[in-house]
């Protein structure tokens, strides 16, 4: 008997999603935590090594293999929250707002739909990210080690600073992850529409293992625009969730002394490594993604035109 295929846009369509999500997000941002590792390190303090392999020997030598994973626990933690939250409701939102505008139009400013639909999703992921990576970064680069296990930590921040402690890095998170999610969405559906376009055959042409090679490249070349976009305001949120504030001093106001402070030059520090890291990272998170959603029948994401070859 043949299985039933999953209908699209129903509770279960939007529920796949999200488990792929999941796995595309926790799964691979675990696995780059040492490039992640070196690159907070690296924004906070500029001379701690001189390159990526510096720093994985430096690391390695004082703390072992177990010492390039530090952070690897609200990584995972997070990012999977993340993943769910960012995927599933950016098809949630992007049937929506299609409906909203209606087909014809929404089909002729389909990049503006992949932007309004992107920005909604990741401004509701973020809110549950945002504890997690306070945490994360906490652990990756504090002087003397923060925490040994992930529940210390967040038990330590919870205790010491409160609800403020795990969200005072929103808004620069915001900052950071909205832009970067509107260009990753928007340009690889833009991406891989233009590889069909290139290759002369239309997407439902070509078998399984050929759209998902097709959706890994347009994933690595949005994750490079990705790196580029939201780079600053990582830097600042490496600074913000590392440093505290000065007595009676908002957010906004150590935002703008920290960005003072790291100038020009220093927002940019660490951006050859984000861009190998976020290009492998978004390659990689498309090519999950598109995987899970192909083995529950369901077609993979971006230029449109009908369902897989079998």
């Amino acid at each position: 008997m043949e299985k039933k295929r999953i209908e699209l846009y129903t509770p279960k369509y939007y529920y796949t999603c999200a488990i792929a999500g999941v796995l595309a997000c926790g799964l691979t941002h675990t696995f780059v935590t040492p490039l992640d590792l070196v690159k907070c390190r690296r924004q906070v303090d500029a001379k701690l090594y001189k390159g990526n392999f510096d720093g994985w020997s430096k690391i390695y030598r004082a703390e072992g293999f177990r010492g390039l994973y530090t952070g690897w626990g609200p990584t995972f933690i997070g990012y999977s929250f993340q993943g769910a939250a960012k995927y599933g409701f950016y098809e949630l939102f992007k049937k929506k707002y299609t409906d909203l505008v209606g087909e014809e139009t929404a089909h002729k400013y389909r990049t503006t739909v992949y932007l309004a639909a992107s920005a909604s999703a990741e401004v509701l992921a973020d809110i549950a990210l945002c504890p997690w990576e306070a945490l994360k970064v906490r652990m990756q680069t504090s002087t003397v080690p923060f925490a040994k296990t992930t529940f210390e930590g967040f038990n330590k921040i919870k205790s010491q600073e409160g609800l403020s402690g795990f969200y005072k890095g929103l808004t620069p998170l915001w900052g950071r992850q909205v832009p970067y999610t509107m260009m990753k969405f928007a340009s690889f559906e833009r991406t891989v529409e233009f590889i069909y376009a290139s290759l002369g055959k239309p997407k439902q042409d070509y078998n399984k293992l050929e759209q998902l090679g097709v959706s890994f490249l347009g994933g690595y070349i949005a994750g490079v625009f990705c790196a580029i976009v939201s780079h600053p305001a990582d830097t600042l949120v490496s600074k913000l969730n590392n440093v505290k504030k000065a007595e009676g001093e908002s957010t906004l106001a150590l935002s703008l002394r920290l960005t003072k402070e790291l100038g020009f030059t220093g927002m940019w520090r660490g951006l050859g490594t984000r861009v190998i890291m976020i290009g492998t990272l978004t390659a990689l998170q498309w090519l999950i993604y598109d995987y899970v959603k192909v083995a529950t029948g369901l077609p993979t994401t971006g230029s449109s035109g009908g369902q897989e070859k079998k």
